[in-house]
């Protein structure tokens, strides 16, 4: 998994979000991220994991939001998934804005290369190409606060049937490097 991040203006990222949202500050700046991985052991709760369908790369676009009781989590601009029956579910299940694409991961060594193409449902020609040289480990006392910030986040925010919905997310805290794009 790789944490790709930018500045953006407060005020644009609260036009791209529902009203019961508010774009989640640091240092001044609303930030979004580019965050391309591969999924592995997905699978509905209380199944076996399937081989073909449970592993598979994702990259999602997303924002840092607070709710209107003030819990911190995500929302996700756009998602990318490389097999179709997680995308649809995705779309059907969470309302997530979910695209099935041609994706792949590549590790060799220290070394990351995700790619991404989009298949259907949304702009043509839509795609992502990150390449990623992992360096040394992130120590426990080198983390900040805005490590945590962009990091740490236990929930998403959606919109099932035109009213605001969250998810819990669980993982553990990441095991963070520092990284050259």
């Amino acid at each position: 998994m790789s944490f790709i991040h930018w500045r953006y203006s407060p005020t644009l990222i609260q036009s791209l979000l529902p009203g019961w949202l508010t774009a989640e500050e640091f240092d001044g700046s609303a930030w979004v991220g580019l965050t391309p991985f591969l999924m592995e052991d997905v699978r509905v709760p209380g199944t076996p994991a399937l081989p073909w369908l449970s592993r598979f790369p994702e990259t999602n676009v997303r924002t840092y939001v607070r709710d209107a009781r003030g819990r911190r989590g995500l929302w996700f601009l756009s998602l990318d998934a490389g097999r179709l029956l997680p995308a649809l579910g995705g779309r059907a299940g969470y309302g997530l804005p979910y695209h099935w694409s041609d994706m792949s991961v590549h590790a060799e060594g220290e070394r990351r290369a995700y790619r991404c193409r989009r298949r259907l449902i949304g702009p043509a020609g839509a795609r992502c190409d990150a390449d990623v040289e992992l360096g040394a480990s992130l120590l426990d006392a080198e983390r900040d606060e805005l490590t945590d910030f962009l990091t740490e986040r236990y929930r998403l925010f959606t919109v099932i049937g035109g009213r605001p919905a969250h998810a819990e997310v669980e993982h553990r805290p990441w095991p963070l490097r520092r990284a050259r794009l």
